[in-house]
């Protein structure tokens, strides 16, 4: 017995001792993949920006030439920033870590980007309302607080997180529970742990094969993030020379969103599963070439530019900024000083910063930094705690709401356990001050008061919302209690959830069978 206990112990210790691998790097060798990471996303956004939820449940076909040239860096910093939301918010973070230290407390994150100018969608939009109506993070990323909570938002702007931890996957990951919660919860968190934990690793290892699958250990495994990764990692050895074969069987498999109210029962997937499935796509299929890989990305459809976008920020720090093809570069020289717009800094400014602040993360977590000699505690990835969104939510129908005779109030009757009423109260890019107040009924109990504001930048995402009620039949009624002659509440429709799925019926048949 006391043999068994020494060698499990022994075998304990090997195991612990497992966990960390000093590697070396020269202070030039990590600076230029820090450069590749910053210069690689933004060439891929840049890349993929036309493209953008154009192709919805399909691909680009081979015959459609993707454009590049050495004017769309600079043209579209300057003419389209609302085009870089994942590197704005990216720099945002990193702001705030410059500013205040690595030790910096949530609220600074969470309130540095909903104060900031920029506009903003789905789980970021609807964390920004959350917080400046005074739900803190993490409950601002909340599912029932938040209706996007399983959307792509902090995938992409996760890069931050594993540039600033090179070799270093569960201190990415670290910082994502902290940052990553205050837009987002359960797979839609996973996608920004399992990002941040592929650029890690691009520092040390050079097999993308390695990359995709050991950066997944970071993900729970009975969650549906990891399932749909795994499913494409297999995919890939079955069809190695047909990424459309993939496509496939991700569509076929992990499509549906249940949860995105713009995705539900619509080809529009911002779901951050699904387009993590792309990003690996574009890793596996392209096989280290540049090009190869930003193509593939980009014509798996979806968010077709922060998918290249993160393909060429990891394959940026694995090549280094060096060796980044010329072709990918042109223009890039010409973009480099411009700030992104509503932020004070520009790439160049990001490449200094990012690696001092991956210095800092280096020392602080066991590694040295002597004379030019880098030294990091290189780590085995641990998987994060698990957490699920939305878990016995089944969409059944998007329905027509009713309006009253004084255009006052919104009403509809529906037989299940959850609702999202959907509709805008705020033009593209509007200003004003004004916020139309109301009072959401269900089954004739006041259950909240939502605040809508007619700004763009501060708007809420969605009217209203409730999960988690009890099965049955129940009615629901939103009134407004300040009509305006000059703002309008539009695109109003409502969505409910049955805590079963609704097999063999189709949208018509719900319908129906909700109003009898």
């Amino acid at each position: 017995m006391k043999k068994m206990i020494l060698i499990i112990a022994v075998l304990a210790s090997l195991q612990g001792i497992a966990q960390t691998k000093d590697i070396t790097f020269t202070k030039q060798q990590l600076q230029n993949k820090i450069k590749g990471g910053w210069a690689g996303q933004t060439i891929g956004v840049t890349f993929g920006g036309p493209y953008e939820f154009r192709f919805n449940g399909t691909f680009i076909g081979d015959y459609q030439k993707l454009l590049w040239n050495d004017t769309l860096l600079k043209h579209n910093m300057i003419y389209n920033p609302g085009l870089y939301d994942d590197l704005y918010m990216d720099l945002t973070f990193v702001d705030v870590f410059e500013k205040y230290g690595l030790d910096v407390p949530l609220d600074s994150f969470a309130n540095a980007y909903a104060n900031a100018g920029y506009m903003l969608w789905h789980a970021n939009q609807a964390g920004r309302y959350n917080i400046l109506h005074g739900i803190k993070a993490p409950q601002s990323g909340y599912w029932e607080n938040n209706p996007h909570a399983d959307c792509i938002d902090y995938q992409i702007e996760s890069d931050f997180a594993g540039l600033m931890s090179p070799g270093m996957p569960n201190v990415a990951s670290a910082i994502s529970d902290k940052i990553g919660h205050i837009m987002n919860y359960g797979d839609g968190w996973y996608g920004g742990v399992y990002v941040g934990a592929m650029y890690t690793l691009a520092f040390t290892s050079s097999d993308i094969n390695y990359i995709v699958s050991e950066a997944l250990k970071t993900i729970p495994a009975q969650s549906n993030f990891y399932k749909c990764i795994h499913d494409v990692i297999g995919w890939h050895k079955q069809y190695p020379n047909d990424w459309k074969a993939t496509w496939f069987e991700v569509q076929k498999k992990w499509a549906n969103d249940i949860s995105c109210p713009e995705g539900v029962f619509h080809p529009f997937n911002i779901d951050a599963t699904v387009n993590a499935a792309y990003v690996v796509i574009g890793l596996l299929y392209g096989n280290y070439d540049f090009t190869k890989s930003l193509e593939i990305a980009t014509r798996c459809g979806q968010d077709a530019d922060c998918n290249p976008s993160t393909v060429g920020g990891i394959l940026g720090t694995l090549l280094g900024y060096d060796k980044i093809p010329a072709y990918w570069k042109q223009g890039l020289k010409e973009a480099e000083d411009i700030d992104f717009k509503y932020t004070t800094m520009n790439l160049n400014d990001v490449y200094d910063i990012g690696y001092k602040h991956a210095l800092e993360n280096i020392q602080r977590n066991g590694g040295s930094v002597i004379g030019d000699d880098i030294t990091i505690k290189a780590q085995q990835p641990a998987a994060v705690k698990f957490e699920k969104s939305f878990d016995g939510l089944y969409p059944v129908a998007r329905i027509p709401v009713n309006w009253s005779d004084k255009k006052d109030a919104i009403s509809f009757n529906y037989e299940g356990t959850g609702f999202v009423i959907t509709g805008n109260t705020a033009q593209w890019g509007s200003l004003t001050d004004f916020v139309f107040h109301t009072e959401l009924y269900v089954d004739g109990k006041l259950v909240e008061k939502p605040e809508l504001p007619a700004s763009y930048t501060t708007r809420r995402y969605e009217l209203a919302w409730k999960y988690k009620l009890p099965a049955g039949k129940h009615a629901v009624e939103l009134k407004i209690l300040n009509l305006s002659d000059k703002e309008s509440i539009t695109g109003v429709e409502a969505i409910y959830y049955s805590d079963k799925p609704v097999n063999g019926m189709n949208e018509n048949e719900a319908d129906a069978a909700a109003m009898n």
